[in-house]
């Protein structure tokens, strides 16, 4: 029987649900289990794919093409596991499948109500997801970690805590755990507790008892005994079912700070979890992931040397927007055996306008971009603050600082070739020049098969492969990267893609396409010889990073900005022991992902008219990609 563990928070939102639930389903994967995690999102969207980053943080896209919530990132991370959409669950995506069940008749007349039908449809999809694999082994999870987003008494999550209150009992006491996360303030030295007494009593008062209570303190003091007894002693709960989470130097001490107060034992008790029923092998396993952890924080304590990184970006007012590249560096500066020192730099600040509107921002901005040891142009929409990501393009083709281009970053940077080597003046995107005809040089074009209409799931997403050019093994520094490989795999979201007219002559002028897709018509990592490190590539292989297992592109860009001889040991490192964090059976031709989804649509649910949209999309880009 699955067990289950549901993290909830209180008093605030963006209290840290997610990292501590990533680190309890870590700490138990240490033990030897499986575990999988589900997300809960109480908003109307069916995903996040149409929220603006600064809206609500990173859109993260999954192997499948979801697009969802970035703590799914996070439980990738942390569980080295690879999660589908159906992994996030969100108030739009449970209201759609039972109006869809109302339309066909499905509740035989009944009256539709949010109890029973709606709380039964979120029940349902939980035991269903919790059962799918997710790991190497293809073995259904031991443990499924349920998030459940958002703040205790809201009005939009009340349906989902009805949910949980029933599926306690559905799944019986001892496979369900409730981790409650609150808050704890340091009011002058004194730490007080009523916040946490008053959303342990509304939980209560809900049907809901907390298993632990996680005190998260936002400062560097960890949980006094006396706190600890206090809220033991108002919320009910034994003092070994009170655990502090303090501020520490880095989220990867996380895990270990929780298992120092027994979270392991307390949970292993609490869900009858027998070691004995554990494989020998998978506590092997789970022992051997648990010591290159803590090594991975121990390292991380020892290192003195820095290595300057500045990301020119247009969504830097809010850093979870760039969750995944964040942990992309600093995955990679653990791994380089570097301290990363990233800095922020708000691309508009670069141009010419605000030398004049703000100069201060400006030469504080440029001053950051001179004495970068390696730049950073990731992926956005939208015109404002491009020809500032240019600029910042230039200096490091320029002046040969180590480039990484994501996506956007990875278009721009042909634009800037276009414009200042191949003389074309007015190259640009298609998506900035949006009147027929602006540009005489369109070398970035809107892709042929996608909607203009319909944003939500209509772009290039999920797992894609790239093939290297032939040749490039003899050269390419992104392709010892990934180990050399001839094929890779990584994750795509885009609407636009450079455009094949003009591939030719930008190559014939020396810069490299070295990755294109399986026909050869669309351009996914660019590269230039003659430089340190100047990379570009159309996917966001930032989603695949992995603490123990950095992200390649973003690997190589640290090092080549903690110097040459560290990338010259990094790149005899993956030649030697790369491993891709794909499953194998993800790792497929388009002609195969294309065959599986019109299979998926023709057997599964053509019947409802978000399907038939879907399916549509999908014939149009079949038969357009035929023409190509």
């Amino acid at each position: 029987m699955t067990k289950y563990i549901v993290v909830s928070g209180g008093v605030i939102s963006g209290i840290g649900k997610g990292v501590i639930a990533s680190s309890t389903g870590l700490l138990l994967k240490t033990t030897g289990l499986k575990v999988t995690a589900i997300k809960i999102d109480p908003y109307m969207n069916i995903d996040a794919g149409t929220m603006a980053p600064t809206e609500h943080g990173e859109v993260y896209v999954l192997n499948d093409g979801g697009e969802v919530d970035l703590d799914l990132g996070n439980y990738e991370r942390y569980l080295d596991v690879t999660l589908s959409r159906d992994n996030n669950i969100t108030t739009g995506k449970i209201y759609r499948e039972v109006i869809e069940k109302e339309r066909r008749g499905d509740y035989l007349g009944k009256t539709v109500q949010i109890v029973p039908h709606v709380t039964n449809a979120i029940q349902d999809w939980i035991e269903r997801v919790s059962k799918i694999p997710v790991d190497e082994t293809g073995e259904a999870p031991d443990v499924c970690i349920i998030e459940l987003g958002g703040t205790i008494g809201d009005i939009e999550s009340a349906p989902f805590v009805e949910a949980l209150r029933q599926f306690q009992f559905r799944v019986g006491h001892a496979n369900f755990a409730l981790i409650h996360v609150s808050l704890v303030l340091d009011m002058h030295g004194e730490q007080k507790t009523k916040p946490t007494q008053t959303t342990v009593g509304a939980l209560r008062g809900l049907g809901l008892l907390p298993d632990l209570i996680a005190c998260r303190l936002p400062a560097a003091s960890p949980l006094l005994p006396s706190t600890k007894e206090k809220i033991s002693m108002f919320c009910h709960v034994g003092q070994d079912q009170v655990v502090g989470v303090h501020d520490v130097s880095s989220v990867y001490h996380v895990p270990l700070l929780l298992k120092s107060q027994g979270i392991i034992g307390f949970l292993q008790r609490r869900l009858e979890i027998l070691p004995s029923h554990i494989s020998k092998s998978s506590s092997l396993k789970g022992e051997q992931l648990g010591a290159r952890w803590q090594e991975l924080t121990r390292r991380q304590e020892r290192l003195f040397d820095e290595v300057s990184i500045v990301l020119v970006g247009k969504y830097t007012a809010l850093k979870d927007s760039y969750m995944s590249v964040i942990k992309a560096l600093e995955h990679s500066a653990f791994r380089c055996q570097r301290k990363l020192k990233l800095q922020w730099v708000e691309s508009s600040y670069l141009e010419n306008e605000s030398k004049e509107t703000d100069p201060a921002k400006y030469h504080e901005a440029w001053s950051a971009v001179v004495g970068a040891g390696g730049i950073l142009v990731p992926g956005g929409f939208g015109l404002r603050g491009t020809e500032g990501m240019m600029l910042a393009i230039k200096w490091a083709r320029e002046q040969k600082v180590p480039f990484l281009g994501i996506c956007l970053g990875f278009q721009l940077a042909v634009v800037e070739w276009c414009r200042n080597v191949l003389d074309l003046k007015d190259a640009n995107s298609a998506e900035f020049d949006t009147e027929t005809g602006a540009t005489p040089h369109p070398v970035v074009i809107f892709m042929p098969e996608i909607s203009r209409t319909h944003l939500g799931g209509t772009m290039r997403l999920g797992l894609r492969p790239t093939v290297f050019e032939e040749g490039s093994e003899n050269w390419s520094v992104a392709r010892k990267l990934y180990g050399g490989k001839e094929k890779i795999w990584e994750r795509h979201r885009h609407r636009y893609e450079i455009n094949p007219e003009y591939v030719e002559q930008i190559e014939k002028s020396g810069l490299s396409f070295v990755g294109k897709n399986e026909e050869g018509n669309r351009m996914q990592v660019m590269e230039l010889k003659d430089h340190i490190f100047f990379v570009g590539l159309q996917a966001h292989p930032e989603l695949c990073t992995r603490p123990l297992n950095p992200s390649p592109p973003f690997l190589g860009f640290v090092a080549a900005a903690a110097g040459v001889s560290t990338l010259k040991e990094q790149l005899k490192i993956q030649l030697e022991t790369f491993k891709p964090p794909h499953p194998e059976s993800a790792m497929v031709s388009e002609d195969q992902i294309r065959s599986d989804f019109h299979d998926f649509m023709t057997t599964g649910g053509i019947d409802d008219a978000f399907h038939i949209l879907l399916y549509t999309l999908w014939i149009n880009a079949h038969l357009i990609n035929d023409f190509d």
